[in-house]
């Protein structure tokens, strides 16, 4: 078995076990996430862990140097089913020889799919069986259709749940989170989706306000993704390109110049032994209102 079917009603969901990923998400026959494309971007929903984003030369831990690259290493590892239903999956990701060679910490990772009329509900589940101090961060970043139906991608936008600041931060050479900062066109709570907005990689709101956020297509569609268990949310696409992903952060990129430890790099989390924390989030699709 190379991926798990959950069905609810109408619904449909496919969860590969090469990185715990959704593969697929479908409402009422309409397919939600973006198929993936190796000459665009050949992912659609990776899970980030034991980092978000890039670090800068790697990671140090003690003084030792470890190639921990871009969003970590799960979304290459092959999960374990531990425990399913028709609606739900279970997936779990223990630590081996191959993962402390560029992360030397015990884990227990696990991740939650949870399948509902017009919902899929997604929880991070990181645990610490090791005897040290274990820093992390995780993130979802799944990939939807740009457009979500026939409208075309002019017109659409995200709105916020709450105000946020007009500002983000400019994203650096390599990834990582420059020093400067970069206007965004906020219209209240709106911010219009254009080529142009993601011409320098990734939008990303950093401590943001709100908990909740909706791609609003042109065509009345959308697609909301509440992430109560996350601080950080970011959008990002490739310009022209027929996805928009929405993303949901504990952590983020090495700023720029950052040549601290993993525990010192910025928004890390840490977990005790014998600690766990859990992060969920929601993305609920909303079909164009009836004429």
């Amino acid at each position: 078995m190379s991926a798990v079917e959950l069905v609810h009603g109408s619904a449909r969901a496919t969860v590969a076990l090469e990185g715990a990923e959704a593969r697929a998400w479908s409402v009422g026959g309409r397919d939600l996430l973006w198929p993936g494309d190796a000459a665009i971007w050949n992912e659609i929903s990776p899970i980030l862990y034991p980092v978000v984003g890039w670090t800068r030369d790697g990671a140090r831990v003690g003084g030792k140097p470890y190639a921990l690259g871009l969003h970590g290493f799960a979304r290459f590892e092959t999960f374990a089913v531990a425990a399913s239903g028709p609606d739900f999956v279970r997936l779990t990701l223990a630590d081996s020889e191959r993962t402390r060679a560029v992360y030397p910490f015990a884990f227990a990772l696990a991740m939650e799919y949870r399948l509902g009329d017009d919902a899929l509900a997604v929880a991070i589940e990181v645990a610490n069986p090791g005897d040290a101090v274990a820093p992390y961060a995780c993130g979802l970043h799944p990939g939807f259709r740009w457009p979500l139906a026939g409208a075309g991608r002019d017109g659409a936008f995200v709105r916020f749940e709450q105000p946020e600041r007009d500002t983000v931060p400019a994203i650096a050479p390599g990834g990582l989170i420059g020093r400067g900062v970069k206007r965004v066109a906020l219209n209240g709570r709106d911010l219009p989706l254009s080529d142009a907005l993601f011409a320098n990689d990734a939008v990303c709101f950093l401590d943001c306000t709100s908990r909740s956020l909706a791609f609003h297509d042109a065509s009345g569609a959308s697609i909301a993704m509440d992430f109560p268990g996350f601080r950080h949310a970011a959008l990002w696409t490739r310009p022209g390109a027929p996805f928009l992903c929405l993303e949901a952060w504990t952590g983020y990129s090495d700023p720029e110049g950052f040549a601290g430890d993993l525990f010192e790099k910025p928004s890390m989390l840490t977990l005790q032994p014998g600690e766990r924390a859990r992060h969920e989030a929601r993305f609920v699709f909303r079909a164009a209102p009836s004429l």
